[in-house]
């Protein structure tokens, strides 16, 4: 966390003064393209994909144009598409049922659990079916989950993994000894480098993690239009890369990744710390085996007080989001799928408790002491 912050406004997430941190380089950066002018697949794309498949420890990175199309990908590749089933948990942003969806497959919905608003695992054996191909695995939050359990049910049932890492990027979990970064344990990881994530460009994009040479190949292709050599199309495609300048930038920003996300651990601790005596709220909390990479400090708000907590540190110009309201399954476009929210009683719960308070690594220590204060004052005067 950062003392030199002198400005009393406190937002959710200071873009500008990040970008002033480092704008020096990432200026530069962006200078070489525009004087190069290789504006598509130019250099610093494969640059990154390097840097960044040696940062994750990832054997292949393919990068793309967002987070979204890195889901899509995913479920191209490994031919899924009408007439089969892809299990998701009914607690996470809309773009884990969309491709599904989108691709023409089913989206099966399961209840999260409520300690790392990780799938439930638990439930999982009772939603498989013969149509049943892949698991999507969303860690959010910057959160880990029960890896091992999931990744036994899928060499059990012969199913794929993929990990939607596009709020964790950076976090690793550890078993026998092994650690791996999350992305790393799936068939297929898959990333977003929207402004607000941990790793954010100025723009969209995105990034797919594989450690299975076929699958980068093909990969590669899909988002390539079909193509390896250019006009010759051997598979179905779509067009999603990510741009030159936005590859540049990332360059820049994620050699700051690590000393980023080690002050938003502090960030947590911190508030962890100060609001450990609020019995009203229950603090995000660690996997043993997990360490995460912090994206949001997500409160879980007891007795249907979330709204009126949120509205009150409104009022003293102390912001806070809900992510997310509604639980998939309970989304007006998903509700043909025959689902009842009241079968997801934690994404439920979830849903109507969850409120994130500001964590980004220019946060101040007297800014935060301004947000435990003003949550302290709700509840106690």
């Amino acid at each position: 966390m950062t003392n030199n912050n002198t400005e009393s406004t406190i937002s959710m997430i200071n873009l500008q003064q990040q970008y002033a941190q480092q704008q020096t380089e990432i200026d530069q950066a962006v200078a070489q393209v525009l004087h190069r002018g290789d504006f598509i697949n130019g250099l610093e794309v494969k640059v990154f994909e390097a840097e960044l498949a040696k940062y994750t420890k990832a054997n292949n990175v393919i990068a793309c144009a967002n987070g979204t199309d890195a889901l899509q990908l995913a479920l191209m590749v490994l031919g899924i598409g009408p007439g089969h089933e892809v299990i998701i948990p009914a607690f996470a942003y809309v773009s884990v049922a969309e491709v599904v969806v989108l691709l023409g497959a089913t989206p099966v919905f399961v209840d999260i659990e409520n300690e790392y608003f990780f799938i439930d695992v638990t439930k999982i054996k009772q939603a498989i079916t013969p149509n049943t191909k892949a698991i999507i695995a969303v860690h959010l939050f910057g959160q880990t989950g029960n890896l091992v359990a999931l990744m036994d049910i899928a060499v059990e049932h012969n199913l794929f993994i993929i990990e939607d890492n596009a709020q964790a990027l950076g976090a690793s979990y550890t078993f026998n000894n092994e650690t791996n970064f999350l992305g790393n344990w799936g068939h297929i990881g898959c990333t977003s480098f929207f402004p607000t994530k941990n790793l954010g460009c100025f723009g969209d994009g995105g990034a797919v993690f594989t450690n299975d040479k076929f699958l980068e190949r093909k990969i590669r292709m899909i988002a390539s239009h079909g193509q390896s050599v250019k006009y010759q199309h051997d598979l179905v495609g779509i067009n999603s890369r990510l741009d030159t300048l936005q590859a540049a930038i990332l360059n820049v920003r994620l050699k700051y990744l690590t000393e980023q996300q080690n002050q938003k651990t502090e960030i947590y601790q911190y508030y962890s710390q100060q609001l450990a005596g609020v019995e009203e709220i229950i603090l995000p909390k660690t996997n043993p085996n997990g360490h995460p990479a912090w994206h949001q400090f997500t409160l879980q708000v007891k007795n249907g007080k979330r709204d009126a907590l949120k509205s009150f540190l409104s009022k003293k110009q102390i912001p806070s989001m809900v992510y997310y309201h509604i639980p998939l399954p309970a989304q007006a476009a998903y509700k043909k799928v025959g689902y009842k929210p009241e079968n997801f009683p934690i994404a439920q719960q979830c849903a109507s408790s969850v409120l994130s308070l500001p964590m980004h690594p220019t946060l101040s220590k007297p800014q935060m002491d301004n947000i435990i204060n003003g949550i302290k004052a709700f509840y106690y005067g």
